[in-house]
């Protein structure tokens, strides 16, 4: 059934962000090989990865700190580093943590790009008269800054950005806010991200249907409880059976 809107995530959605982080922390660790000591820049960035993971993935902690990136890295680092301690290792000062944060966060910046398919799949569906809508999470000047670079904002009817409007992904008035600006009912809708919490299992509830996108095609967590009504790789993989 060809949908009358679309809500896209944005972030490794339309525009490739924040995959493989943890060859992008040791590339950053590499860049400071020589401030680390006697720490290697696999240890520092297996360390700094790991205390990643678990920081972002409480809840409450990552509402908070999503709009505040910059300075979330360098807790992160920081953190990574207290760990490092607690095992016997020298740590090199707060302020070589806090440039190799900073400099994590300018890494992800440069190599930020748009999926080679965004464009053209965007347009096509505008073409077939079907409603678009960006609803991301962050804070609302880096993510309006990252749609305007990628040449977005005018491909959709309704940009909604959570640091913008003081609600986000997966709160129900996110879908719920996006559905009225779009004059959509949640059947005729769907979503379309990488989270499968934010794009799939929260707007599966008020009954949009959810695909999920996998671009490096590593299939949903074992024993996962979530499942998308459609997984795609590549965003071009929408226009199958719309067109």
């Amino acid at each position: 059934m060809r949908p009358r809107a679309i809500l896209f995530d944005l972030d490794d959605t339309l525009i490739s962000a924040y995959g493989r982080p943890r060859e992008a922390w040791l590339d950053v660790a590499r860049e400071f090989a020589a401030d680390l000591g006697d720490l290697t820049p696999e240890v520092v960035a297996e360390a700094a990865q790991d205390f990643a993971v678990q920081f972002w993935s409480d809840a409450e902690r990552h509402r908070y700190w999503r709009q505040r990136i910059d300075e979330a890295r360098r807790q992160v680092v920081a953190g990574a580093f207290a760990r490092l301690t607690a095992q016997g290792l020298s740590v090199p000062g707060a302020d070589v943590g806090h440039r190799l944060a900073d400099r994590f966060t300018a890494y992800r910046d440069e190599r930020m790009a748009l999926y080679p398919d965004a464009h053209d799949v965007v347009d096509r569906l505008r073409g077939l008269g079907v409603r678009l809508a960006v609803v991301t999470n962050g804070p609302g000047p880096a993510q309006r800054a990252k749609l305007e670079r990628f040449a977005l904002t005018h491909r959709f009817d309704h940009v909604q950005i959570e640091g913008e409007h003081g609600f986000g992904k997966p709160e129900e008035r996110a879908y719920r806010h996006a559905l009225a600006a779009m004059g959509a009912a949640p059947e005729h809708t769907w979503m379309v991200g990488d989270n499968l919490e934010w794009e799939v299992a929260a707007p599966q509830r008020l009954g949009i249907h959810a695909v999920w996108v996998d671009p490096e095609n590593k299939g949903l967590p074992k024993g996962s409880p979530i499942v998308p009504d459609r997984t795609i790789k590549a965003l071009a993989e929408l226009l199958l059976g719309v067109e």
